[in-house]
This record gives C-alpha cells, sequence and structure tokens, in this order.
C-alpha cells in the first residue's frame, strides 16, 4: 500500500477516505511545513496532500534528487505555494480543489462588501467598547450598496458568483477585467480593457484572481489612484496580488473610503499601520472556513489521489 502524507489536520471524513487508498499519515501541527519537513516527505512517501503556506518552491524540490513523492494533492484551489513546474520537472503531478470552494468565498466577498462599506467592524468595536452612545442621524453613516457597480479582477468561478450575488441580490451593475475574453458571466456585466478603467468605473472593486507570479502585486500604486475616493476595495484572492504598501498608503490618505481583507501579503503578518486603520475590515483567511465546504476540498484531493492510484489522469491537474 502506498503512503500519503496529509501535512495538516483535516474533518476526520476527509482522513477516513484517504485511509481507504493508502497507508496515511496525517501531521498533527497546524503551522506549515518547515523545510526539513518539505524534504521528508517528498523522500519518505508517495504522495504528499499539503495545503497553504507549504512552500515547495523550486529550491525545495530541488534538493531531493530522485523524490519519490509522484502527487502534490494540493488541498485548496490556489496553489502558488508550490512551484508546479519545478514539481513536473521532478516528476511529480500537482492537483488542486477548485469547484468545491467557489461559492464559500463568493460568500466572504459579500461579507466584506457589506462589512466594509457600511462600517461594520467598526461599529461592533464601539459597540464592545463601552462607548456607544446610542442611535442617531448622523452616526456612522457608511455607503449604500444596492444599485452601485461592482467591479470584479479575475472573472473565473468565483468571480461570476460574486458577480451574480451583487447583481441579483443588490441590482448592481458588473464591469470586470479578465485577462483572456469572458462570454458569459451569467448576469449583464460589462468588461473592460485594463484594470485601471475598473478601478476607475466601480463603487467596489473586489480582487478574484488565483496567486501566481503573473499576478502578483497586479494592484498597486497606479490603480488605487484609479479608485473613486468612495469607493472600496476588497481581497479575497492571494495577499500578495496587492502591492500591501499601496494599499496602505491608499487608505491612510483617504485616496479610497475603505477595504475588506480575508488575505495579506505576508500573511499571517498584518501590518500595524493596517490594523490601526478604522475603516479596514481584517478577517483571518475565512474563505472557506465552513465544515461542510473543507469536508469537500478533502474529498476532491482524496478523489485526485483516487484516481492517481488508479492510473488514470485525476481531474484537477494544474
Amino acid at each position: 500500500m502506498q503512503k500519503l502524507f496529509i501535512t495538516r489536520p483535516l474533518p476526520e471524513t476527509v482522513c477516513d477516505a484517504a485511509r481507504e487508498l493508502a497507508d496515511v499519515t496525517v501531521r498533527q501541527d497546524t503551522l506549515p511545513l518547515t523545510e526539513p519537513e518539505m524534504i521528508a516527505a517528498l523522500t519518505d512517501y508517495d504522495i504528499v496532500l499539503p495545503t497553504l503556506r507549504d512552500m515547495f518552491s523550486a529550491d525545495v524540490l530541488n534538493k531531493v534528487e530522485e523524490p519519490r513523492a509522484k502527487l502534490l494533492a494540493n488541498f485548496g484551489v490556489g496553489y502558488n505555494h508550490i512551484d508546479a513546474d519545478a514539481a513536473r520537472a521532478k516528476g511529480i503531478t500537482v492537483t488542486n480543489t477548485p469547484g468545491a470552494v467557489t461559492d464559500a468565498t463568493a460568500d466572504i466577498a459579500l461579507t466584506l462588501i457589506l462589512m466594509t462599506c457600511r462600517r461594520a467592524a467598526e461599529g461592533e468595536r464601539l459597540v464592545r467598547s463601552g462607548k456607544w452612545e446610542g442611535w442617531h442621524p448622523t452616526q456612522m453613516l457608511g455607503q449604500h450598496v444596492t444599485g452601485k457597480t461592482l467591479g470584479v479582477v479575475g472573472m473565473g468561478r468565483i468571480g461570476k458568483a460574486i458577480a451574480k450575488r451583487c447583481h441579483f441580490g443588490f441590482d448592481m451593475d458588473v464591469v470586470f477585467f479578465n485577462r483572456s475574453t469572458v462570454s458569459d458571466v451569467g448576469v449583464p456585466a460589462t468588461q473592460l480593457s485594463t484594470i485601471g478603467e475598473v478601478a476607475k468605473a466601480a463603487d467596489m472593486v473586489v480582487m478574484a484572481v488565483p496567486g501566481s507570479p503573473a499576478t502578483h502585486h497586479l494592484f498597486s500604486t497606479d490603480e488605487f489612484n484609479a479608485m473613486k475616493p468612495t469607493a472600496h476595495f476588497v481581497n479575497i484572492a492571494r495577499g500578495d496580488v496587492v502591492e500591501e504598501a499601496a494599499l496602505i498608503a491608499a487608505l491612510q490618505s483617504g485616496r479610497i473610503a475603505g477595504a475588506g481583507l480575508d488575505v495579506y501579503e505576508f500573511e499571517p503578518d498584518v501590518p500595524e499601520a493596517l490594523q490601526a486603520l478604522p475603516n479596514v475590515t481584517l478577517l483571518p483567511h475565512l474563505g472557506t472556513a465552513a465544515l461542510e465546504v473543507r469536508e469537500a476540498m478533502g474529498m476532491r484531493a482524496v478523489d485526485n489521489v483516487r484516481a492517481f492510484l488508479s492510473g488514470k489522469t485525476p481531474a484537477d491537474v494544474v
């Protein structure tokens, strides 16, 4: 029986399904793998099921001359922590778990839009502080969401799910940028030719692109300068698709009205400057944090393992 290494604790239903396929070892530490642990995983196991921040870089992969592991079945749709090209060069297949995360991540985008535009996090902190003096007509005036314009950067599965929620739920117009032409968003939407055009047109800009070298700092100073001073910025993608220093500068200067973040450029480090800003909602990467979603992600990873062990091409090869 082949040996499978799961790098973090997963829902027990997922682990049980994996045990039907292989001799499974589940690492109990919730922190990312260290470099020695990654090298040992590649050396001692046939299959590794890693996740976010298990940094299987080219440098790490190249330190193992002939890896025993032939599959990295990533738990999560984002796989920018794995150098897929370097893995393939070593004869290692890389898979991910698209689809399972779509609705949950889109829901978090809506959560952040509402929280930042309506100043919900700021208001919750005020109530908890004991300093709330009661309702009055000009108390904590935020921005109305219904009828505004949504700008989506990255119109893939998650971008489309966000657009659907905003259009049908809040009667929002939708503009978007995507590197390739998107013929069917599922709602009335206008594809613009640059991110800057989206930034200029939108009342809420949402980042929904995958993390990769091609999307690193895709949204930076020029894009923030193009936004309306009343506009809000939301990131549910990967932290490094945004230049965090440029975001902080835009918020501190009042260039934009607010931001809602679920991911950070140097996660889990969140700059004190961001934490100090009252007009920013900060979530601890909750995008897929629902039991049924994590189970679905795990089962999709297990399906990829099952196909691989059967000599088939897994559905989610990247």
